[in-house]
């Protein structure tokens, strides 16, 4: 493919694996990077893990693996990704989770819509093995909502290329240089680190890049262990409402519209996660239950408006620390 942004010659790519205490999944992933039909140019793994055990498959096994440590351990996948972009030497930075096995034409489906050099980020689908995910939410991809809330659907299929707000990290990709000139990838999402990748992607936008969503670029996701806690337990509860605050704090402004909106939905979560549990155990009249709910629905409202009180603190210390 070439592009007449780099007058004509073919892009060059990064691929760029982040990980944390997942050797089997790296293996896994690398072997699909190295099935390509269109090999990248550059493979870097950027490791967190405290063992060597990822160090020592990527030395054994892929040679050709360019590995880097991230000294900040769990909770740094931003930092893991700002040090693949220091690394990278490709025109196109393309990122793929450790459990996100690339089909074999994945990068070269990816690096189609980038012969429009006002596409600064493609994205693909990461496929989760759920019945009905190829149609579910195909007209809601990869949107940044009025109130401030996002769209995933990132299994989709439009059966098209169409332009989204933002990207999954499992399987995106971005210009080099467009990373660059937005000043890099600055890690303001700690703990489950969501939304460290819609932080790039938003900023990609506001400079004036278009992102695309592809779905011919597949790959297959397969969820690997979180390094802390459960998905959707109270700890990712209150990430997701402090990293979210942090997002459109920096991406929209704090004095936002959008800001605000998300910051009364917040509050009204909160209530429903205090009263809704009460209201049903109290229609069983059963105070035992009635007691667990009041006990669980408050421990979760509270989860939701610490999240959301530490997001704004935080919101605050990362105006003065861009990007």
């Amino acid at each position: 493919m070439n592009d007449t942004s780099r007058g004509g010659r073919e892009l060059t790519v990064t691929a760029l694996v982040v990980t944390y205490n997942r050797p089997d999944h790296v293996r896994q992933c690398l072997t699909h990077l190295r099935h390509q039909t269109q090999a990248p140019d550059q493979v870097v793994v950027v490791d967190a893990s405290p063992e060597e055990t990822t160090y020592e498959i990527v030395a054994r096994e892929f040679p050709e693996v360019e590995y880097l440590r991230n000294p900040f351990g769990a909770g740094s996948t931003a930092t893991s990704r700002a040090i693949g972009l220091t690394a990278a030497h490709g025109d196109i930075l393309a990122m793929v989770d450790d459990d996100a096995y690339a089909a074999e034409d994945w990068l070269a489906n990816l690096l189609l819509p980038y012969a429009d050099p006002q596409v600064g980020g493609v994205g693909g689908r990461a496929l989760n093995g759920i019945a009905g995910e190829e149609s579910e939410g195909r007209g809601q991809i990869g949107m940044l909502l009025p109130n401030g809330t996002l769209t995933g659907h990132f299994a989709a299929d439009p059966g098209r290329d169409i332009e989204v707000d933002h990207l999954l990290g499992a399987n995106m990709s971005f210009r080099r240089q467009v990373l660059e000139d937005i000043g890099g990838i600055a890690n303001h999402y700690p703990g489950t680190c969501l939304r460290e990748e819609t932080d790039i992607a938003l900023r990609v936008t506001a400079a004036g890049h278009r992102l695309v969503y592809t779905p011919r670029a597949v790959v297959r996701h397969v969820a690997g262990p979180y390094a802390k806690g459960k998905r959707f337990d109270r700890r990712y509860l209150y990430f997701g409402h402090r990293n979210h605050v942090v997002l459109l704090s920096r991406t929209r402004g704090p004095r936002s519209a959008m800001l605000r909106e998300y910051l009364q939905l917040s509050a009204l979560e909160a209530a429903r996660e205090l009263v809704g549990p009460a209201r049903e155990a109290a229609r069983r009249r059963s105070p035992v239950a009635l007691l667990r709910a009041g006990v669980g629905g408050g421990s979760r409202a509270l989860t939701v408006l610490g999240g959301t009180g530490a997001g704004l603190v935080a919101a605050r210390r990362a105006q003065r620390t861009e990007p």
